[in-house]
């Protein structure tokens, strides 16, 4: 089993509705699921105005490899309704594997951890709600340590 952090977004539609049912599916692939509260956050690198987002973290364990969970992940996005009409478009639902155990992956289309996760503040303070110990295996910083270094 590996412990993994998920980042979970949304800004269309029924935010929290969306929110909801990605942790009611990760439930099957992720034991011991532990989940945020919901944080409302403006929109951070997107082309233009948009809506609010609502943002928030899951910590578990899991038994799939890495590429496996992304596909789960990516699933459970089109299951929302998901759509990429161009890069940081709004979206129904955003799914980032954050954290994949101590592994350090760089692929194509899998790169872990999150390559900006370390800069957003709307990851890093649910994450840390929950999982503030979790370290970061490309600083050694735990997710405590990388808020702080956040700007506010």
């Amino acid at each position: 089993m590996v412990s993994v952090a998920i980042a979970l977004g949304s800004n269309v539609g029924d935010r929290a509705a969306h929110l909801h049912h990605a942790v009611s599916r990760l439930r099957v692939p992720i034991d011991n699921l532990r989940v945020s509260r919901f944080y409302e956050t403006v929109p951070v690198g997107t082309p233009g105005p948009q809506a609010l987002f609502l943002n928030a973290a899951l910590v578990g364990a899991t038994a799939l490899p890495a590429r496996a969970l992304l596909s789960t992940l990516l699933a459970v996005e089109r299951e929302c309704g998901r759509e990429r009409a161009f890069q940081n478009a709004p979206r129904t639902l955003d799914l980032d594997l954050v954290l994949f155990g101590a592994s350090v992956i760089d692929e194509p289309d899998l790169v872990v951890p999150h390559p900006r996760f370390r800069e957003r503040r709307f990851v890093l303070e649910p994450l840390a709600e929950i999982a503030s110990d979790m370290i970061d295996p490309v600083t050694g910083k735990t997710v405590g340590q990388l808020l702080t270094l956040v700007i506010r």
